[in-house]
């Protein structure tokens, strides 16, 4: 039996760009997913899971309040609250029983890119943001370490930080990984209210846009503008081996239930299968055949997410559409 991945439907409620999805962690809560968008805000979706009209999700909630365009979002390990990141500077800790904003994570002093939240019931938060720092956050919206650059004048300054915007941080088991537009990505011990650093992962060649932690905590991916994407040992922080792509790459996932990758890049989403180092499929737009001013190629993918079980992978596009492809079996023809 082989396993293909096709389109099962849409949903439509975000009017930009869908920057970031997230999707429970416990299949019992599969019922939901958020995602934030250029357009400022928050949707909390019911998932339909039908696919009549292609509408396979419902807004129950659209969260505002940030003031510039949201650029990532995350769950709590109980899907009870979901954390927005903006390039208003703020990070907004958000109820997901009833929508309201209950706080507001001042600090940056410029548009925060990204936020997560730890693998140890969410008792730290780390964010990223274009003010070169990253930031180590309580629940409680108290900001208890930053990592900067380190000053040259400064020779026992608390830096090892990144020299230019930080894109992208995620929690791995007992680590942090960050990603940067001067190139890098960096590995951080996590001590208790403090960062400090394991590993520097050189070897992109331009901006890393975006990270991946496996979900045993043992690998990362990463991926930039080089059309590069390794996959780094984070134990002993060595490349392993590298996909490559002609495009840039706008976000990566490992899928929870199949040794997979999945890759958004300018031109489609690239599935790779990590034990074989092949390309298992290239899921792209199907052009509508009744809009003549319809190009597929200026619609691409801008943000992954895999339901729990691994069999739905959620894909939000630069058109402000959240696209729906679910993994179907079929027989595999022999030929004689």
């Amino acid at each position: 039996m082989l396993e293909s991945l096709v389109l099962c439907g849409t949903m439509h409620g975000h009017s930009d760009m869908v920057t970031a999805i997230a999707t429970p962690m416990d299949i019992n809560n599969s019922k939901i997913i958020v995602t934030s968008s250029r357009d400022k805000s928050i949707i909390m979706w019911d998932l339909t899971n039908k696919n009549d009209d292609y509408d396979y999700g419902v807004p129950r909630f659209c969260l505002t309040g940030h003031s510039r365009c949201v650029q990532d979002v995350t769950l709590s390990s109980d899907s009870q609250y979901a954390l927005s990141s903006s390039s208003d500077g703020e990070l907004r800790l958000w109820d997901l029983a009833d929508g309201t904003s209950l706080r507001r994570f001042i600090s940056h002093k410029k548009g925060v890119l990204s936020v997560a939240f730890s693998m140890d019931y969410n008792r730290q938060i780390a964010s990223a943001s274009r003010d070169r720092t990253i930031k180590l956050w309580n629940i409680q919206g108290e900001c208890k370490y930053t990592v900067e650059e380190r000053d040259e004048e400064d020779v026992d300054g608390e830096g090892d930080g990144h020299s230019d915007w930080v894109n992208c941080v995620r929690f791995g088991h007992e680590s942090l990984v960050s990603c940067s537009r001067d190139g890098t990505v960096k590995v951080w011990d996590l001590k208790f209210n403090k960062i400090e650093p394991r590993h520097n992962l050189d070897g992109h060649t331009g901006y890393v846009n975006c990270i991946a932690v496996s979900p045993d905590g043992s690998v990362c991916a990463s991926g930039g503008d080089d059309g590069v994407i390794p996959i780094w040992d984070l134990a002993k922080g060595k490349r392993l081996f590298s996909f490559y792509v002609e495009s840039n790459v706008h976000a990566l996932c490992f899928c929870p239930s199949r040794y997979w990758l999945c890759a958004a890049t300018d031109h489609s989403i690239r599935i790779w299968d990590l034990k074989n180092k092949d390309v298992r499929q290239d899921l792209k737009v199907p052009i509508d055949i009744n809009e003549e001013e319809n190009d597929d190629e200026s619609i691409h993918c801008t943000s992954l997410s895999w339901s729990a079980d691994g069999n739905t992978l959620f894909g939000g596009y630069s058109d402000g559409v959240v696209r729906v492809w679910a993994i179907t079996t079929f027989a595999k023809r022999l030929v004689f």
